[in-house]
C-alpha cells in the first residue's frame, strides 16, 4: 500500500508520517517512509534515526541527473532515472536507515544556495515510488513537501491513497479543495486528518472541508507532539487518532482492491 501524505506547510505533515510509519511497524507490517520533500530537515528525528545520504546519489548526483534531463530535451520524462525495481527489503543499504521496524529513503535534499531547482528530485521521486514492488502487507508513506507542486511532477499518481493533514487555517481549507480536484483527476482515494484542533475549530473545519465525510480521523493540541517537533525527538508512541487513520486505510486498500 502506498499513502502519500500532503498538506500545506506546518499543518503537521511529518508528525502524522512519522506516526503512521509506528502504526504499522506495531502491525508488523514492513514499513518504508520516502522523503520527498527537499526542504525538510527533520524527518527523520521523528522517526528516530540518523539522516540518510540523498538517494540521489546513488544515481550519480543531483549534477549528473540534471545533465541527463537536459540532454533529453525538448522531452525530460523521457529520461528513465530508476530502471530498476526494488522491494523494501531489496534497497540500496547505504541509502537507508531504520529504528524500530521503520526504513527512511530521503530523496534529495537542497543543500546550497543557488544550487538549482528540485526537479530532478522530483522527477527521481515519482520514478523510484512507481518502481517500488510490494508486497501484500508492505507499507510506504512518501511525505510531500508542502503544497500541491507534487501532484504537477506525479509524485501522488501511483499512490493508493492520498491523506491530506488540514489544521486550522484558511490556507488549509483552500488547498482542500484544490488537492480534492486533483485527487479526483487521478481516481486516488482521499482523506482527511484534522490536526491540532479544539472543539472550536474542529466544528469550522468539518463545515469548510469540500467533503468532510472523508475525514479519517481527528488530532487535538497535543503538546506531548508539540515537544518532540521542537526538539528533533522520536514521535514513537502510540495515539488512539493514529491508530482509527490506520484502521480506516487497511479498511479503503482492501475494498479499492
Amino acid at each position: 500500500m502506498k499513502i502519500t501524505i500532503c498538506g500545506k506547510g506546518g499543518s503537521g505533515k511529518s508528525s502524522v508520517a512519522a506516526l503512521l510509519a509506528r502504526e504499522y511497524a506495531r502491525r508488523n507490517r514492513a514499513v518504508l517512509v520516502v522523503d520527498t520533500d527537499e526542504s525538510n530537515l527533520g524527518l527523520h528525528r521523528l522517526l528516530g534515526t540518523d539522516a540518510p545520504p540523498d538517494l540521489m546519489g546513488y544515481f550519480g548526483g543531483k549534477g549528473e541527473v540534471m545533465k541527463r534531463v537536459m540532454a533529453a530535451m525538448p522531452d525530460p520524462s523521457s529520461v528513465n532515472l530508476a530502471e530498476e525495481t526494488w522491494t523494501i527489503d531489496g534497497l540500496p543499504g547505504d541509502y537507508v536507515t531504520q529504528k524500530s521496524g521503520v526504513r527512511l529513503v530521503a530523496i534529495g535534499k537542497i543543500h546550497e544556495a543557488g544550487e538549482g531547482c528540485a526537479c530532478p528530485m522530483g522527477m527521481l521521486a515519482r520514478q523510484f515510488l512507481d518502481r517500488l514492488d510490494l508486497g501484500e502487507d508492505d507499507v510506504v508513506i512518501a511525505d510531500t513537501e508542502a503544497g500541491i507542486e507534487h501532484f504537477g511532477r506525479g509524485v501522488d499518481q501511483g499512490a493508493d491513497m492520498i491523506v491530506m493533514i488540514v489544521d486550522p487555517s484558511f490556507e488549509s481549507l483552500r488547498l482542500a479543495e484544490k488537492v480534492d480536484d486533483m485527487a479526483a483527476h487521478l481516481d486516488v482515494p482521499l482523506y482527511y486528518v484534522l490536526n491540532k484542533i479544539n472543539l472550536f475549530s474542529a466544528v469550522r473545519l468539518r463545515e469548510g472541508l469540500p467533503d468532510p465525510s472523508r475525514i479519517a480521523c481527528e488530532i487535538p493540541q497535543d503538546p506531548t507532539i508539540l515537544g518532540a517537533g521542537l526538539d528533533g525527538r522520536a514521535l514513537d508512541q502510540s495515539h488512539a487518532a493514529i491508530t482509527t487513520l490506520a484502521d480506516v486505510l487497511d479498511t479503503a486498500r482492501r475494498e479499492r482492491v
